[in-house]
């Protein structure tokens, strides 16, 4: 059975989150030699339409390590609200396995930067689209 996780993502910002598989019987890190990962956001279970792919890469394979990652251009692109997501594995076998869900719930933006170009605070130009 999928763990559950409540988890909060500043709109505009970078997320990242790294979560380790580990065995339900005897706590040891599972290696994801061989695995492939996916993870999907959405408005809710029933919604036919993704709201945003998560980025999925297995950042340590003999300790189960998954590292989930959006860009701040993929954060800025999703409405603030509460979605809910999960987390699927494909193993060597083509057994699939959901190993994490939950929801997400997107912060509303408050600063926005003019074509992402890191202009100062002080600079005289309007940082505003």
């Amino acid at each position: 059975m999928a763990s559950y996780v409540e988890l909060f993502i500043d709109q505009g910002t970078t997320f990242k989150n790294t979560i380790n598989l580990t065995d339900d019987t005897t706590n040891v890190a599972i290696n994801v030699y061989g695995y492939s990962v996916s993870s999907q956001i959405r408005r809710s279970y029933y919604s036919a339409n993704i709201s945003a792919n998560i980025t999925c890469n297995i950042s340590n394979v003999s300790n189960g390590e998954i590292t989930m990652s959006m860009t701040s251009a993929n954060t800025t692109n999703i409405k603030a609200g509460r979605y809910v997501f999960d987390v699927v594995t494909l193993d060597p076998l083509n057994v699939k396995t959901r190993v994490l869900e939950g929801i997400i719930s997107i912060n509303p933006q408050v600063t926005k930067w003019w074509r992402n170009d890191n202009r100062s605070l002080n600079d005289n130009r309007s940082l505003y689209k």
